[in-house]
């Protein structure tokens, strides 16, 4: 039998929508159980593709880049049953509406805590040691003196103070990594972390006291009504003029704003950003602009391991759904009541 675009369709096969291609692994995972449709394109689908898509499709898996609003869900047929997310993060996607809808929501934690830690401790030493800038130094034939004592002046990393908001699997994560450059660890949470300050001398402080005291910041919250503009010019302005701040979780959880003008003015000493309040950020942002400001484009997961386990963690989701089990990474458990698993 044929579909409308003259490909063989299974009979009885689930349908299976995927906004952009994922990791080959995880693609012959998914192809295995599910009739399969992936957007074709570089640039994430148009929204009103997608809400013509989950009105004939069973389940759709999608990227941070995709806004699955309400519009969406209440677009979705009786037949959908769920959104699996190639990510930590589920900001894009409208929880109660799913929730009420009976739909699943799922996420990827866990699998890329380590690589996402690690980059963040790069972007901190990058921005300390004003290595992005000395390699546009290089490049560009600026370097004329054979070695120079006050060329490139950085700030030392080891044996400072780290300020980290957030402290859950990231976080914790970075303290680590932060133990072993011997940097003394404070952190702010909204809930006390006992087995990080047992395990890694980290101090649980409020967040006025931990941008005083700290030399570096390093942001590892989700992005919530509480945490959107979280950096703001009054917090910017407690800051040491010699700190750094470090963000790898959501853009608007600082005001970009605000961070220009404590840069430009020197407030703090310099900036590295793997997210941002839009994205992809206008060539335009006068952020950078700046020297001090050291950039990339929210990519702290990117290791090729880490963005496989990642998508075939999601084709799990996936099919656990469509196979009317509970699935593993579960985001709204409260639609349980709403549509017990095989229903």
């Amino acid at each position: 039998m044929l579909d409308r675009k003259g490909c063989v369709e299974l009979s009885g096969r689930k349908r299976v929508y995927v906004t952009r291609r994922l990791p080959e692994e995880a693609m012959r995972m998914l192809k295995l159980k599910f009739e399969v449709e992936v957007w074709p394109e570089e640039m994430p689908p148009p929204k009103k593709v997608i809400i013509e898509k989950v009105k004939e499709v069973d389940g759709l898996i999608c990227l941070l880049t995709e806004k699955i609003d309400r519009e969406v869900i209440e677009a979705a047929g009786s037949q959908f049953r769920g959104i699996s997310q190639v990510a930590v993060g589920f900001d894009n996607i409208d929880i109660e509406a799913a929730t009420e809808r009976g739909i699943y929501v799922t996420n990827t934690p866990g699998v890329l805590t380590e690589t996402t830690a690690d980059y963040a401790f790069a972007l901190l030493m990058a921005v300390a040691r004003r290595i992005a800038e000395a390699d546009r130094y290089v490049r560009s034939g600026r370097w004329k003196v054979p070695w120079g004592l006050m060329m490139l002046l950085g700030q030392d990393v080891w044996g400072k103070t780290i300020g980290i908001i957030g402290m859950g699997r990231i976080g914790s994560a970075v303290a680590r990594r932060a133990k072993g450059m011997n940097m003394r660890i404070l952190y702010y949470d909204i809930r006390r972390n006992e087995k990080a300050e047992r395990e890694l001398g980290a101090e649980y402080v409020d967040l006025e006291t931990l941008l005083r005291e700290s030399d570096f910041v390093t942001i590892h919250v989700p992005l919530t009504p509480e945490t959107r503009h979280l950096i703001n010019e009054e917090r910017l302005k407690m800051m040491k003029r010699t700190a750094c701040l470090i963000n790898t979780s959501r853009g608007p959880v600082v005001d970009e704003k605000a961070l220009y003008k404590a840069l430009k003015e020197g407030w703090i000493w310099a900036a590295g950003l793997d997210v941002w309040e839009e994205e992809p950020t206008s060539v335009d942002n006068p952020l950078l602009e700046l020297e001090n400001v050291t950039a990339s484009p929210h990519i702290a997961s990117a290791s090729i391991a880490t963005r496989t386990k990642m998508a075939i963690m999601a084709v799990e989701n996936m099919t656990a759904i469509l196979e009317g089990r509970v699935p593993p990474n579960l985001v709204n458990k409260e639609v349980l009541k709403v549509r017990p698993p095989s229903r």
